[in-house]
């Protein structure tokens, strides 16, 4: 199958799909006469991978690893769980980050009335005053 039939069955972009070839996470096995990429079922079940991957939000270097070893599958998963484990550290590190920001910005909302006018407007009071 060309490129176009590929994204169709996965719902990956062309561009994501040449993407991913580029960062050698994809392989297009042969081509065609006309010098098209040809792509087979395995294709489709890589992407299918590296797209599951991708919305957990596993980087290309992750995904590229965990790609490597899946194809050793005689040995032992201690890898893949250390993987999992750092990237829910950092899911928890961004979410932290995430409600410290939320506060902040809950604090600078509740500095303002909607009754101001932008001359008095508490929150642009706040953004201009330097912080040191």
């Amino acid at each position: 199958m060309k490129i176009g039939e590929l994204a169709k069955l996965t719902g990956c972009s062309v561009q994501s799909i040449r993407h991913y070839e580029k960062e050698k996470l994809l392989a297009s096995l042969r081509r065609s006469d006309g010098n098209f990429r040809l792509y087979d079922s395995a294709t489709v079940d890589q992407l299918r991978f590296i797209k599951h991957c991708r919305s957990l939000d596993l980087s290309l270097a992750e995904i590229r690893q965990l790609i490597a070893l899946n194809q050793q599958p005689g040995i032992g998963c201690d890898d893949v769980n250390r993987m999992v484990d750092s990237h829910i550290e950092q899911v928890a590190l961004r979410i932290n980050e995430l409600q410290d920001l939320q506060n902040k910005l809950m604090t600078l909302r509740n500095s303002c009335s909607n009754q101001s006018t932008v001359k008095e407007c508490g929150i642009l009071q706040t953004l201009s005053v330097s912080r040191k």
